[in-house]
């Protein structure tokens, strides 16, 4: 283990990072959750991601506006299509989710595939560069994070039905995916949300940000002791926070 890895001037932004992300994604996540839309995350940020990916093939400078455009434009196409489809589909929407995504992600991959470092975009693509996130990042971030918290809280998606909920949501995702991949932004969406399902209201939240931070800051501290990949490290970390308060939940039901 590499104790000297563990600098706060290196995971400070990260985790700062991590806290932005979980504003949005714990409430969206339970929202998520309760309309059984489970893998509608997944769909969006790989859309989101597809718009990145062809931005960058047309020679947009990276983080540029042209390239955030392209990637919350796709996101909102996409958000817009589940939209339309889930007053038509029923039962069959979740399945419709499924084939966007995978068609978004072999799109990528075409869009790529002449591109020597098509691999590497991938990468980041699904796991992120939590890591090297930068000021800037953070910036765009926080401003998505205080007007889609602020439309939650003026009920914009009560407002605007299915689109208002599929457009905040596209935004969310957008701003995080690039940040976090596609990965961690499932596992901050879901993870706390599925554990604090047995909970509701202000207890609920509380439980799932708790969750949240701990599975972030744990991640990040393991992925620099052990030199592996950030991502893929939160991601379990959120999950084994999570496993903590059930086991703990289980046992003082029991008590």
């Amino acid at each position: 283990m590499n104790w000297h890895a563990i600098d706060l001037q290196l995971l400070g932004l990260p985790f700062v990072a991590g806290l932005l992300v979980l504003a949005t994604h714990v409430p969206l996540g339970t929202q998520v959750l309760d309309r059984g839309i489970v893998f509608i995350d997944l769909a969006v940020a790989q859309i989101a991601g597809l718009g990145v990916i062809v931005a960058d093939a047309l020679g947009m400078p990276e983080r540029g506006v042209g390239m955030q455009v392209a990637a919350v434009g796709a996101a909102l196409a996409g958000s817009a299509l589940l939209a339309w489809t889930e007053r038509r589909a029923g039962t069959a929407q979740e399945a419709l989710i499924g084939v966007s995504f995978v068609l978004a992600a072999c799109a990528g991959i075409l869009v790529l595939a002449g591109n020597p470092h098509g691999g590497e975009h991938l990468k980041e693509l699904l796991v992120g560069q939590i890591l090297w996130v930068d000021s800037g990042q953070l910036g765009w971030l926080a401003l998505v994070s205080v007007l889609v918290l602020l439309a939650l809280r003026l009920g914009v998606a009560q407002r605007y039905g299915r689109f208002g909920f599929y457009g905040l949501f596209a935004l969310a995702v957008t701003a995080s995916v690039q940040v976090v991949g596609v990965y961690l932004v499932f596992s901050s969406l879901i993870i706390p949300a599925l554990a604090t399902r047995a909970a509701v209201g202000a207890r609920r939240a509380a439980a799932g940000y708790a969750i949240g931070a701990g599975g972030f800051a744990l991640g990040l501290v393991l992925s620099a002791l052990l030199d592996l990949p950030s991502g893929a490290v939160i991601a379990w970390a959120l999950a084994l926070c999570a496993l903590g308060v059930a086991l703990a939940r289980m046992r003082r039901a029991r008590g």
